[in-house]
């Protein structure tokens, strides 16, 4: 994209290019508060226009954004975002202004919170629901060290059915902490901002006259005896009770005995930045609830939010998305499209077969089999773990689970995999989506590690597809074989390399490899996709008169080791090549068995190295790490030439 020049930014954006830092901020009125949030707003669409991004969840906290930075004082303050969707306009307030354009492309910015890119972020931000625990951890470390820094813990509300939350909302008040809780509400009606009791109770909450009442009633109630200063539970219940006895109701962070103040109109820029002054100043863990949003601004983010989540390039003007285009007969579909429509055919053939997704119906495709049985799919949040040990109970109950989840994702389940799956043979089918590297969402979302967190789990089959065809066939053999089991099938995000994708189900032999190329010397050995670039590369070899092997592994575990055999005996070199981690990967699993053997075998490994890829395309992370085309031909020419 073509970056705004000073002269163009100054003119277009008169507050917000003066804004170069949290200070220079507090240089504006409140009154010019409500301009700078527009411009924001303008700044935004206007760059995610041309560069794809997180749209919805950061128009969704302009205000939010605006008002913490005012009131607070960063960097000694800090902000914790659970979940970096919502922190661009962060971005823009804090020096990244200028480079906002080079967001999740090679060199740029990240799309979410990270220490090492800003002084102003103090926490990573790409998991959901590690926000109240992080932030409590450095609220309780600045109360034990003396230190009346403010740390705020920004949470939406779907990141609130995360497990882990609830862990940090349980122990917020266990320890002596001043730690804000801003619960974003942009979707889930906890509590309805529409009312008179609703207003009436966020003025009376945060008035002075409210707050010196309860005090007052606090001391005699002490002199009294009736609350007991060395239990801070008895004082945090008193001081819900007071607001409990009004509205003649509790709630459930009052349970966790968090003070509780809300709902508040999240887009009101001004009550915003007089409500966090006056909630920052009381004592203790609170909770702030506003309602806002998603989309806020932009009239087709507002009426679709799922769709304007993540939308990639769009016309401003008419809201035209350029990444919606018409399907054409010969495009090969995307792996989760294949995934969606197989599940929904095996489905229709089994009435006991289920899915379990936490959170991501469209994403995994999920829609196909909803639309036509809404019973048969479960949606439990953005709780991976419960996700896993849930479909184990469901596949123990009688039904055939296919759960699944996004690759890096699954590290969130990984007690639940070892504890509640295999360890008591519970079969089940776990699909990882978004396995390998998936390119602009960066190091949080790489899903790099789960064949060697997984292979060491005794019990567990694991298998990746070629290509989309290959995903159909191991779908189906999966769940002809169910009860032998649990089944791993992992793959990639978007489309692969096969058109002709819709053919009849039918099965695998479990456990067997497939040998794609006979050669001489040299053996390329893949393991999913990847292998699609083997291929490309072993033409381009073919062209120079060498003429390697190729063994699309199909099973990481069992491994065939009736073909590994074979190729010791035929070949001088094994190349290995995975779209994943290299330490205790596809390739470590051959030296491993070569060893146990007593085989001295060549075999050079490609993959992920010892280190996180960053964002951008993802034909340039796998250049950066010799998953490309070019780098396979090089390194197979450099075996040859050694003989």
């Amino acid at each position: 994209m073509k970056v705004i020049d000073r002269e163009q930014l100054e003119q277009k954006y008169p507050l917000l290019s003066k804004i170069d830092s949290p200070a220079d901020l507090k240089e504006l009125s409140l009154d010019e508060l409500p301009q700078l949030c527009q411009e924001i707003r303008t700044y935004l669409l206007t760059v995610l226009s041309e560069v794809p991004g997180h749209l919805g969840a950061s128009l969704g906290v302009v205000e939010l954004t605006v008002a913490l930075h005012y009131v607070l004082d960063l960097p000694s303050d800090g902000i914790v975002w659970d979940v970096g969707h919502q922190s661009y306009p962060h971005k823009l307030l804090t020096g990244r202004r200028d480079s906002f354009p080079s967001l999740r492309q090679w060199g740029g910015l990240s799309g979410f919170t990270h220490p090492n890119e800003s002084q102003y972020d103090t926490f990573i931000a790409g998991h959901a629901s590690n926000s109240i625990s992080a932030a409590l951890g450095l609220a309780v470390a600045k109360a034990k060290q003396k230190d009346d820094a403010q740390i705020v813990a920004v949470i939406g509300d779907g990141a609130m059915t995360g497990g882990m939350a609830f862990e940090g909302l349980n122990n917020v008040s266990s320890y002596p902490n001043n730690l804000l809780i801003v619960l974003n509400d942009n979707h889930i009606s906890i509590d309805p901002i529409t009312g008179g009791l609703s207003k009436y109770l966020l003025d009376i909450t945060t008035s002075k006259t409210y707050n010196h009442l309860r005090y007052n009633a606090y001391r005699a109630l002490r002199k009294a005896k009736v609350v007991n200063e060395r239990r801070r539970s008895n004082i945090l219940r008193f001081n819900n009770s007071v607001k409990a006895l009004i509205a003649d109701e509790s709630n459930l962070f009052e349970g966790f005995n968090i003070r509780y103040i809300g709902p508040a109109d999240g887009h009101d820029v001004r009550q915003l930045v007089s409500q966090l002054k006056t909630v920052l100043s009381f004592q203790g863990p609170k909770l702030l609830h506003i309602k806002t949003t998603k989309g806020k601004g932009y009239t087709p983010a507002e009426t679709s939010a799922v769709t304007w989540h993540a939308p990639g390039k769009f016309d401003l003007d008419t809201g035209e998305r350029a990444t919606v285009v018409k399907e054409m007969p010969d495009k090969p579909l995307k792996f989760q499209e294949i995934f969606g429509r197989t599940l929904l055919e095996i489905a229709e053939q089994d009435e006991s077969v289920v899915g379990v997704t936490p959170a991501m119906i469209s994403g995994s495709s999920f829609n196909f089999l909803q639309d036509r049985y809404p019973d048969r799919v479960y949606d439990v949040g953005i709780a991976e773990a419960h996700a896993v040990t849930f479909s184990a109970g469901l596949s123990r109950g009688g039904k055939k689970v296919f759960c699944n989840i996004y690759s890096s994702f699954l590290q969130r389940g990984y007690d639940q995999v070892i504890h509640d799956v295999a360890m008591q043979a519970t079969p089940m089918i776990l699909c990882l989506d978004r396995a390998g590297l998936v390119g602009e969402d960066g190091v949080t979302h790489q899903g790099v590690y789960d064949i060697p967190y997984l292979r060491c789990v005794p019990g567990l089959t694991m298998m990746s597809p070629y290509d989309e065809r290959e995903l159909r066939y191991m779908m189906y053999t999966a769940y002809k074989h169910y009860e032998e089991g649990s089944f791993v099938i992992r793959y990639p995000r978007g489309a692969g390399s096969c058109a002709d994708w819709d053919v009849p189900l039918e099965e695998i032999p479990l456990g067997k490899a497939r040998l794609l190329k006979d050669g001489e010397r040299v053996v390329f050995v893949s393991y999913g996709p990847v292998g699609y670039t083997v291929t490309e590369a072993i033409k381009e070899l073919e062209q120079q008169g060498i003429y390697p092997g190729h063994l699309d592994l199909r099973f990481v575990k069992p491994l065939d080791t009736e073909a590994l055999d074979e190729l010791s005996e035929k070949y001088e070199h094994i190349i290995t090549v995975e779209d994943g981690a290299l330490a205790g990967g596809v390739g470590c699993a051959l030296l491993e068995y070569y060893s146990d053997q007593g085989k001295q075998v060549s075999i050079t490994r490609v993959g992920v190295p010892d280190l996180f890829v960053k964002q951008g395309a993802v034909e340039i992370q796998r250049a950066y790490v010799g998953l490309d085309k070019e780098n396979l031909v090089k390194l197979a020419l450099k075996l040859y030439h050694k003989q």
